[in-house]
Formats: structure tokens, sequence, C-alpha cells
């Protein structure tokens, strides 16, 4: 049976190790470089990718630069779009900018990934992504776009509300939808991407972005809870998946499969004698998250992030998938 070609995106660190970009770029249509910045005035703070470009380039995979809220001192700012970009001339003056990295570097393009986004910037942010659409795709340039999970329109909190669907549908390539986070490092113990709470946001997500647009998101980590779960006080670990098993390993413990979730689990006892509870991901996991791939007819997945092994995924995705490969912008 022909297995369908999809586009697979991961997102790196330039730290990233030669042995973990080894693993995965046989596996991606696009790394993903996080991140660029924005300075107070509006210009382009640049990255140092050249590792991850150069063995991007050895694998036939595109490099996309990300561009976040990122700012001079190292934090992000989630009224920088107010501050930087409010008038139409500085938008234009940071997308001259991007669109000359792109071309200095050979990317592909570019990701937008601003997140906390407040309600009154929502409209220099859909404006900033419009004009990078027009005058990107007319030099051959990706637009791709980050936006939180929503399951409706009017979705209340400052994750959601600067998020606009249906607007950034209509300008971008490509849209990824992050579908994971459920569960966190503040949360009470449970799955990072039950699929459940993932379907809802693809139910929403479809009524407004064309799915050959949709790149799901799949988390490449897992969470250690100690227990009991303190609402407020307590923080888990986060931790990769091989790890994950390693610790079961380790301790003794017994890893059980969550069928609603669709998520593995277990818990253990340390050394100072204290209960943990771990969720994370593993082949059953991502294979029921993939398949939803060819339910809603979704362009692929991405995976945030690249910076832990986790070889069991790779070979479920090649059992399932063919990855897409693109030549480089202008030389078709």
């Amino acid at each position: 049976m022909e297995k369908r070609s999809i586009i697979v995106n991961g997102y790196a660190y330039p730290n990233i190790s030669a042995e973990l970009l080894s693993q995965s770029l046989p596996n991606l249509t696009f790394i993903s470089a996080f991140s660029y910045g924005i300075r107070s005035d509006g210009s382009l703070i640049l990255l140092d990718d050249s590792r991850i470009r150069q063995a991007a380039q050895q694998s036939d995979v595109q490099t996309l630069m990300v561009l976040s809220s990122l700012t001079e001192e190292g934090d992000f700012d989630s009224l920088i779009l107010g501050r930087a970009l409010y008038n139409v001339q500085k938008r234009e003056e940071l997308i001259s900018e991007i669109l000359e990295n792109l071309k200095a570097k050979k990317m592909y393009g570019v990701d937008f990934d601003f997140e906390y986004i407040a309600p009154q910037e929502k409209d220099i942010y859909i404006d900033l992504i419009r004009r990078a659409a027009q005058r990107l795709n007319a030099e051959g340039y990706l637009v791709s776009v980050a936006l939180a999970a929503k399951t409706s329109a009017d979705q209340a909190g400052l994750l959601y509300e600067g998020h606009d669907y249906a607007a950034v549908g209509q300008s971008a390539n490509l849209v990824l939808l992050m579908t994971y986070e459920w569960g966190y490092a503040g949360s009470e113990p449970m799955a990072v991407a039950p699929i459940p709470q993932i379907r809802q946001v693809l139910d929403y997500g479809v009524t407004e972005i064309p799915p050959e647009k949709i790149l799901m998101g799949i988390p490449n980590y897992g969470y250690d809870w100690i227990l009991p779960h303190i609402p407020g006080v307590s923080r888990a670990r986060s931790i990769g998946n091989e790890e994950a098993v390693w610790l079961a390993e380790h301790y003794g413990a017994e890893i059980q499969y969550d069928e609603t979730a669709q998520s593995p689990y277990f818990f253990f006892w340390d050394n100072q004698g204290r209960q943990h509870e771990v969720w994370f991901e593993n082949e059953r996991s991502i294979r029921a998250k993939l398949q939803l791939i060819d339910d809603y007819g979704l362009a692929g997945v991405s995976y945030w992030n690249l910076m832990r092994p986790f070889r069991a995924n790779w070979q479920v995705l090649q059992d399932m998938f063919d990855v897409t490969k693109l030549p480089p912008p202008g030389t078709v």
C-alpha cells in the first residue's frame, strides 16, 4: 500500500547535538531554528543557526527562521508588537529584514510564534502576517504561524485572544496548532497531549483553516510530578520520552496506558520515599496521534522539540507515512 507523503517540521535550538540532528533530519521536511527576536526599535535580532542550516542542507531539509517575541535581554515580551511594530512602516521594515535574512542564509521561510498576545495587539499581528505573506510569497518564500490550541473563536484567556484562526488561516501558507501542554509543569498530573482534547481543537480548527494548511503539534517530552500534587505549589519536571522509559525500568515501575487519553503513564517511589506520577509519549501514543492526520486530512505534524532523543517516534512515522522533501526556494 502506498503511503501518503506529509510535511514534518521540528523545532531546534542552535546548540542541538550533532547526534540528535542526524537522528531527526531524515524524517523532516523543515527544521525551525528557535528563535529570532525583535528589538525595541522594531529591527530583527539575528540568530546564529549556521550548524542547523548546514546539517539540514546536507539532508535535503529546508530551514525556517522562527520569529518570536524574544527581546534583546533574552526575555519574551507579550507587548513587543505594540511597542516595536506600532505602525505600517515599522512592520514593512521588519519584513524587509526577514526577507534579507532568508535570501542571505538560503532559508525556506519564516515561522511566526508570538504567544500571549494582548487583545489590543491582535490586529497588529494579523496585519504583520498578512503583509509578510504577500511579500514573501511573491518571492517564493513560505510563511508559517504557530497558534494556541483553541476550541472556539471567542475562547477567553491571554493565550487565546490574540490568535485569530480565520484571519491567520487566510494569509499563512502553514498553520501549526500547538496541541500540547494540557499536562504542564504547573498542572495536576495528566497527559501532555490527550487525544480527546486534540480532537476538540482540530474539530474547531478545520472550520476556520483549510486542513491542508494545518500542522498538528506533537510533544517530544513528558512530565514527572511528585505526589501529592499541591495546586499552585507543585511543579513537574520536564523529561524526555526515552528518559521516562529508563525511569520506569530503573525503579521497577509498570508502565500503564490510558485508553481515553491514549497516553502512557506510571508511578514510582524514589530513594527519598516520595511517590511520582509520570506521563509521556511512546510508540502507541504517537501512532494514535499520527492517525489524526488522515482522520482530518491535515498537511502534517510539527514536533516541539527535537532537543531530546525519541527514536521510536521516527520508526512509527516512517511506518505510517513518507516525508515530503522540498527543493530550496527559487530552484523550481
